[in-house]
């Protein structure tokens, strides 16, 4: 069985400075790379004749309003069946530029998580053969899961704090 030490020195034999911020919270392996990076690496990892990820278990985004540069993040759950091993990578964009590659040409399932990522977050796979919205109506002119909206309705008199904890 491997170790996430041993997967993470053979991603880092083949890719270099390409990849950084190798961590593994619940034992699972995360780290970073590059747009430029993700298609080759996710097909670096499943032909690679020792690991075999063979899975692409999810692709979401998550919004971080407030990292100038970084406001999107693109993550990628990737699992080998075979090793049993899971592992998350993640794609940092700026919300001036916030394309990545598709991935459907290595996993067709990929087709729905972007198009749900799309949907929700705004993010743009380039190459999608379909990117439409697949959750929401097409004439919503935003992406819901973008924490551009407050939390609460700051209008509302009927609250009282008391009730909520606070």
């Amino acid at each position: 069985m491997l170790t996430n030490e041993e997967v993470a020195q053979i991603i880092i034999n083949q890719f270099g400075e390409a990849v950084s911020d190798f961590d593994d919270p619940y034992d699972l392996l995360t780290f970073s790379t590059s747009r430029e990076q993700i298609i080759p690496l996710i097909t670096f990892l499943k032909a690679h004749p020792t690991l075999q990820v063979g899975f692409l278990t999810d692709i979401t985004a998550i919004h971080y309003p407030d990292s100038v540069g970084k406001e999107f993040c693109v993550v990628y759950h990737l699992h080998s069946l075979t090793n049993n091993f899971r592992l998350r990578t993640k794609v940092y964009l700026s919300v001036d530029d916030i394309h990545i590659p598709t991935a459907i040409p290595l996993f067709a399932s990929a087709n729905w998580m972007e198009r749900e990522t799309f949907d929700l977050f705004g993010v743009i796979f380039d190459g999608h053969p379909d990117l439409r919205r697949i959750l929401n109506m097409e004439e919503m002119d935003y992406h819901p899961m973008r924490k551009e909206y407050p939390l609460e309705d700051g209008t509302r008199e009927d609250k009282i704090d008391s009730l909520f904890g606070r």
